[in-house]
């Protein structure tokens, strides 16, 4: 039955109640700027009464948890907008640093380098003798190739730098999962049999969760999902089966860790791939498979498609299309320039090295030579045409053979009558020597190279590409394909400059196709150049385009791309702001509401202590009246 110290027992439980209160309130508020941290309440529900014949006596109050005021499903969004807001927040950023390599609007950069590059033809072509414009071209010509490289090479040291990022960001994945697999293991502990919840435990779980899912966008799963509503209609709490995945890939088990695999020791230029462990220890390609955070922004702009074995490069990639682009508009400069100045006259060609056999068919090798052909044009010391020879270039053409044959060696040899003078012994034939020439890593050239007798006395020669209607995308691009008489180096954006012998010289530099004085045609060439369109391959994209305009193509991407970039990022920037304020309007410490909470618990400690103190009362008179 109900007695005067189950009543001290009451007040002693409404001391203690309103104790916990109060250490609960102070624990809230001093973590109320703490990263992750879930305020908490006190659960209280009114003890066990006493049965008695006057019927059920109340017998004081009981704690019956501390719990967090958490909503998974808020918690779900929260963590998914954070991380399109982490992938959109990088991907601006890089592509906001990318479009400042292309400063076009300005009048500045490549665009008016080639602008004035082609001034320089101009002006050299109204004076085809000049020794200085033919410096002053050489310089420009550096300089225009020197805005290429230099731009090339941000670019890709922009994705050689998001490259290691991916590295450190990975490493810090695999620290952040094995942290969660060890804290899933200590909640487990806490929370055997299920006497109290390990709050602060969770709060430390949900605050790697959220990191990882900023980090690669990760997602946690748990088994089943229980509401709390007797302290917020909002709260709920998972139990159960956890585990955390990478879009399949679980990377946490419970108390199981299993590691992201990156290495780079298949890739000749140091670009990493991800891999993931199956449980039979085979690595299974993830790259593809990251598509939110962080490391799936860095992926994207990098390229995520399976590395090619041979270029060390990704297939895909905003920054690797951008480099890609790059060398499509340098290469056509090159070869295209390179294809035309081989029609200046000279003593001797010698081709860049290539990687082709001297019997295989040209027009399929990596060469980008096509069907068609070009002129051997042979002059004497006047200028004068003295021979010409048509060299036909097929599907099954390749570099050498025998005399006669369809192969280049073979039709240069061929006996004829290229003057029409009747006489066999001052055709191309005689004039003309072909090489073909193997070096010790295993590379090729080709030398075309004039008889030094007729050499002495003044001969030169040059190869003219037979264009259909005019236009010089139309021939069989084999002078330029191959760099022969180059007045470029280089095949791309990282290595385009002005020949070694013409910057070693620039006297050389011709701007007609003859040594005559005055010839200009070479130059007047040059000059039209700019107007014509050429095919640019780009992966799977071909761009019929002017050199100009292909140069417009490449800034232009760049500018939408980064443009649509930061529309995105304030799109979802907003949709954060809104997920984020509902998730702290949940879970987020109000101080304001705390200290209001703490002058009710110290109410309610002084109202207890006077239930004590009543009871003392009482004990004191039935003490007295006993005396």
């Amino acid at each position: 039955m109900a007695s005067i110290f189950n009543t001290l027992n009451i007040g002693y439980s409404g001391l203690s109640a309103s104790q916990v209160g109060v250490n609960t309130t102070s624990h809230n508020i001093t973590n109320a700027e703490s990263d992750g941290y879930t305020r908490q309440r006190v659960v209280t529900a009114a003890s066990t009464p006493i049965y008695s014949a006057a019927g059920n006596v109340g017998n004081g109050t009981q704690i019956m948890d501390i719990a967090r005021i958490f909503d998974n499903f808020v918690y779900d969004r929260y963590t998914g907008i954070s991380s399109d807001k982490e992938y959109s927040d990088f991907t601006k950023t890089t592509l906001e640093e990318l479009s400042t390599y292309f400063p076009e609007i300005d009048d500045v950069g490549i665009k008016s380098d080639l602008k004035e590059y082609y001034n320089m033809w101009q002006t050299f072509s109204d004076n085809p003798d000049n020794d200085a414009i033919k410096l002053a071209l050489a310089k420009q010509t550096e300089t225009l190739s020197a805005s290429i490289t230099s731009v090339q090479g941000k670019i890709v040291a922009l994705q050689e730098s998001i490259n290691e990022q991916l590295s450190v960001n990975v490493k810090e994945v695999n620290t952040l999962a094995e942290e969660l697999a060890n804290v899933n293991k200590s909640i487990e502990i806490a929370e055997a049999g299920g006497a109290y919840t390990a709050n602060d435990l969770r709060d430390k779980r949900s605050s790697i969760e959220l990191r990882l899912a900023k980090l690669i966008g990760a997602e946690s799963h748990i088994e089943k999902i229980t509401s709390n509503s007797a302290i917020d209609s909002s709260s709920n709490e998972g139990y159960g089966s956890y585990t955390l995945s990478v879009n399949g890939f679980n990377i946490v088990d419970g108390g199981s860790f299993h590691p992201i695999h990156i290495s780079s020791d298949n890739n000749i230029n140091g670009f990493y791939e991800l891999s993931y462990e199956r449980q039979d220890g085979v690595l299974i390609s993830m790259d593809e498979s990251i598509q939110g955070g962080r490391i799936g922004a860095i992926l994207d702009l990098r390229g995520d498609k399976r590395l090619d074995d041979t270029s060390g490069v990704p297939s895909n990639g905003v920054l690797q299309r951008v480099i890609d682009q790059m060398d499509a508009f340098a290469n056509t400069l090159i070869e295209s320039t390179n294809n035309l100045y081989a029609a200046s006259a000279t003593t001797k060609m010698e081709s860049n090295t290539i990687d082709i056999s001297d019997t295989q068919s040209i027009v399929r090798s990596s060469l980008n030579i096509r069907n068609g052909s070009f002129d051997v044009v042979m002059y004497d010391i006047d200028g004068n045409v003295t021979a010409r020879r048509a060299i036909n270039i097929d599907s099954v053409t390749s570099m050498t053979g025998a005399p006669g044959s369809n192969s280049i060696e073979g039709q240069l040899s061929a006996q004829g009558d290229d003057n029409g003078d009747g006489n066999a012994n001052n055709d191309i034939d005689d004039f003309i020597q072909f090489n073909w020439a193997t070096y010790p890593d295993g590379t090729n050239a080709v030398e075309f190279i004039m008889d030094p007798a007729y050499a002495a006395k003044g001969y030169s020669f040059s190869i003219e590409d037979n264009l259909i209607d005019g236009n010089f995308n139309t021939g069989s691009n084999f002078a330029g394909a191959l760099g022969l008489n180059r007045f470029f180096d280089g095949s791309n954006a990282k290595d385009i400059n002005l020949s070694f012998e013409l910057k070693e010289n620039t006297t050389k530099i011709s701007a007609g196709k003859s040594s005559s004085t005055g010839d200009n045609r070479l130059s007047m060439d040059m000059i039209q150049q700019q107007f014509e369109k050429y095919d640019f391959e780009v992966g799977n994209t071909v761009y019929d385009s002017t050199i100009y305009g292909m140069f417009d193509v490449v800034a232009t991407e760049v500018g939408v791309t980064t443009n649509q970039a930061i529309i995105n990022n304030q799109t979802i920037s907003a949709q954060f702001n809104a997920t984020e304020m509902e998730f702290f309007s949940i879970s987020k410490v109000s101080i304001d509401e705390e200290l209001t909470n703490l002058i009710k618990y110290q109410t309610s400690y002084g109202a207890a202590s006077k239930i004590i103190t009543t009871v003392d009362q009482m004990m004191q008179t039935l003490l007295g009246i006993k005396q």
